[in-house]
């Protein structure tokens, strides 16, 4: 999967990832490989990622909304 976390002023993440965990509105959420086309918003809290090398960095952020669509993932966030 593909992965891009993307802010007004900067792209602050981009490349390919196994696992995702989001902050979403509703309750948190994660996203594999093969995931169902999804849009969803987000709330404060942390992007917690697992890179293809099963290396982990996490993103905190104040909000925004995800994009799921045929392994890309899209992450519009209010601020890191």
């Amino acid at each position: 999967m593909y992965l891009e976390i993307i802010t007004p002023d900067k792209k602050v993440y981009s490349g390919d990832v196994e696992a995702v965990r989001l902050p979403g509105a509703e309750g948190s959420f994660g996203i594999l490989k093969n995931h169902a086309p999804i849009i969803a918003t987000l709330k404060k809290g942390t992007v917690k990622i697992t890179d293809a090398k099963k290396g982990v960095e996490n993103f905190e952020i104040n909000g925004g909304v995800v994009e799921v669509l045929n392994n890309k993932i899209i992450v519009l966030a209010e601020n890191v």
